[in-house]
């Protein structure tokens, strides 16, 4: 081992396990991780000198992108942080990822199979082309995670090229008749492969995301044609680790994409393998550190996500970084044909977002994945309604959800924001944006 520890930065701005497990997998490896945060993090320039806060030897990129509504402001904090020490996942190539399209464009380019894809600025040149896809394909935005901003669509009917404020585009959809839709997820690091799951669909869904309830199975033996295409197209992205998923066709396997900061739950519930402390490892040689090969394998067989030793102390004037919002607040809803500011009222005892039939019409939320039964008052069995998949813009994020579709026309919002979304956030139940709107109309009417 080397005299000097290496210091490794995680650059994290979120609260997750797979963050905490690297920072935890760099001090159990005799090294010393810094969990680089808002309430510790700083660069500094004075006379000259570029200096980092904390001091830090090499950066792993941590950044979730996928999520927020200004990825660009994430990707220039990591542009920052990247000139002056060397980083994992760089920022050029997290941009690639985190842009589908422009994964599927780079991978074709080097000859990797990925499926026909049509991306367009114009709505008359997206559609004039999108019957060679066949009666039913794939229709996604661009920047999207966890399966969110992602639909199977009929399109004898037409589609937009935007989803709200993102782009949108359409892609063939790859299936083999008869089975069970599942993908593959491969976990790289480096030029190595740490672990692999198959990926299957829930019940009334077709996406396998484990974030919404897909199962997962060990895919230790997978065919060599998969494990070749993962590791090639991790290389080509230019990332350092990947989550790459791949689905299997007639003719072979196909690229879906290449996710940078894939998550770790998953693939550890179906394998055993925490690729945690393979980053770790990674990090540190990157900078001439020196690592024991049997602790790595040793620690890659737990997923200690643990509050790491190099946690900043939240701050006292805030309550961390849950943000706040109202009873009632202001939101953008967003479906395939179009988005619209609205009204939506906080309510944390429903599980689920739900919206209003005709508002759902608008902006042409769905298409209908299920049924689900809702509970409503005395009844105890509940109502069906259908459900639907829902982009939701808050702030300066944006949640996907599969939310319920009801007649709220005898209510005074559209739009009721469950549990679902509301984990995200403090609700302070004084804050109403609807006051402000009415006061500021009473102020009009006065002046006028």
């Amino acid at each position: 081992m080397s005299e000097e520890p290496v210091r490794v930065g995680v650059l994290s701005l979120h609260n997750s396990k797979e963050t905490k497990a690297i920072c935890n997998a760099i001090d159990d490896l005799g090294h010393e991780g810094i969990w680089l945060r808002r309430e510790n993090a700083a660069v500094s320039i004075e006379d000259g000198d570029v200096s980092v806060e904390p001091d830090v030897d090499v950066i792993a990129n941590r950044l979730l992108l996928s999520n927020t509504e200004e990825p660009a402001e994430a990707l220039g904090l990591a542009t920052t942080f990247n000139r002056i020490r060397p980083m994992l996942n760089e920022p050029g190539a997290v941009l690639t990822a985190i842009h589908k399209f422009a994964t599927a464009a780079t991978l074709a380019d080097w000859n990797i199979r990925v499926p026909d894809a049509l991306l367009a600025l114009s709505n008359e040149r997206l559609n004039q082309d999108r019957e060679r896809f066949g009666d039913v394909g794939v229709y996604k935005t661009a920047i999207g995670t966890h399966g969110g901003g992602t639909w199977k669509v009929d399109l004898t009917e037409p589609v937009n090229p935007k989803v709200g404020n993102r782009q949108a585009f359409l892609q063939e959809l790859i299936d083999r008749d008869g089975e069970k839709h599942r993908d593959l997820r491969v976990y790289v690091v480096g030029d190595q492969i740490v672990g692999a799951m198959y990926r299957y669909a829930p019940e009334g869904d077709w996406r396998t995301n484990v974030a919404l309830g897909g199962a997962v199975e060990d895919a230790t033996d997978m065919p060599e044609e998969a494990a070749e295409t993962a590791l090639y197209a991790t290389e080509v992205i230019g990332l350092d680790y990947a989550g790459v998923d791949l689905v299997e066709g007639y003719d072979g396997w196909y690229v879906l994409e290449v996710n940078p900061t894939a998550g770790f739950k998953g693939l550890f519930e179906a394998t055993g393998v925490s690729p945690a402390p393979h980053i770790a490892k990674h990090a540190i040689e990157t900078v001439g550190g020196e690592v024991d090969e049997d602790r790595v394998e040793g620690l890659s067989t737990t997923l200690d996500d643990s509050r790491p030793a190099s946690a900043p102390r939240p701050s006292r004037t805030g309550l961390g970084e849950t943000p706040l919002i109202g009873y009632i607040e202001e939101v953008l809803v967003i479906g395939t044909s179009g988005s619209k500011q609205a009204h939506a009222k906080s309510d944390t005892g429903a599980t689920r977002t739900s919206i209003d039939t005709q508002l759902a019409a608008e902006i042409g939320a769905g298409p209908i994945k299920s049924m689900t039964r809702v509970k409503s008052g005395s009844m105890k069995t509940g109502t069906a309604r259908p459900v639907v998949d829902l982009v939701i813009g808050i702030g300066g994020n944006q949640h996907t959800v599969t939310a319920s579709v009801e007649d709220r026309s005898h209510m005074e919002y559209p739009l009721l924001l469950g549990r679902d979304i509301l984990q995200h956030y403090r609700v302070d139940v004084r804050k109403r944006v609807d006051d402000a709107v009415e006061e500021d109309e009473r102020e009009e009417e006065y002046l006028e």
